[in-house]
């Protein structure tokens, strides 16, 4: 397959390293990805300043993996995606789009800030199939990238498969903070609940200057068998269909009539 992988936590990120290491041994992988990192930037654009563009093929292949071509954009996840299929890539388009791995997960309601999911969906939205994929315990800095990508590459066909049920869909992947030997292997699952103590801490600069952090801590989540907040504590590989159409389908047939 021809394969386009990008990601939110930068070109030089240890997660798109070792996807690519892991899928470019069997597969013809184009790398373009942000410049630096983009985390919950959604699905942001650039459109006020142009996009420029450094080649990092040598430093991917000196590190393991046999890319055709690897590009750092100065720009956000989706104008990575959105550059490549509609410029670079034109004229031999890719199989799929994955993006990721990203460093810590994407589970629930997460989806919607995550500029690796909507990397994802800017793929599927230009008629490309693709899938977002997240390491659970990527914070961690001892996280084993290579093990869970391995995984991933041999599980790729099946995810592959999957896709051909929508054009618009995106399956959201997420990695549970064990060793590949312990994953109690793919389910399908519902979006789940995750729920943060947000809070903005006010600050002041050495200047004197007001400044806000935002800040907060994970407080709840769902504990439903069907969500994938809960099917990773149970050591599996989440896999969660999404798609860009917002539209509330029950709501509206309900409504039909009443406008």
């Amino acid at each position: 397959m021809r394969i386009l992988i990008s990601n939110d936590d930068g070109i030089q990120a240890n997660g798109i390293h070792a996807l690519a290491k892991a899928l470019s041994q069997h597969h013809e992988v184009y790398v373009v990805a942000p410049e630096k990192e983009q985390s919950a930037q959604g699905h942001a654009l650039t459109l006020h300043h142009p996009l420029r563009a450094v080649d990092f093929t040598e430093k991917f292949n000196k590190e393991g993996a046999n890319v055709q071509q690897a590009l750092a954009i100065s720009g956000t996840p989706s104008d990575c995606v959105k550059l490549a299929i509609t410029t670079l890539l034109k004229e031999s388009p890719v199989d799929v789009v994955i993006s990721g791995m990203n460093h810590g997960p994407n589970l629930g309601g997460d989806v919607v800030y995550s500029g690796t999911v909507s990397a994802a969906l800017e793929a599927a939205m230009n008629g490309v199939p693709a899938i977002a994929t997240s390491a659970f315990d990527g914070y961690n800095p001892l996280f084993d990238y290579d093990d869970a990508c391995r995984y991933l590459a041999s599980v790729l066909p099946d995810l592959v498969d999957l896709l051909k049920h929508s054009s618009c869909m995106v399956l959201n992947v997420n990695v549970p903070a064990v060793e590949a030997q312990y994953y109690a292997g793919l389910k399908l699952c519902k979006l789940g609940h995750r729920m943060y103590s947000d809070f903005y801490e006010k600050r002041q600069d050495p200047r004197g200057i007001t400044y806000y952090w935002l800040a907060g801590e994970l407080v709840q989540t769902g504990s439903h068998a069907e969500e994938d907040v809960e099917a990773i504590r149970n050591n599996y590989v989440t896999v969660t269909p999404i798609h860009a159409d917002l539209t509330d389908e029950t709501v509206y047939t309900l409504l039909q009539g009443k406008l």
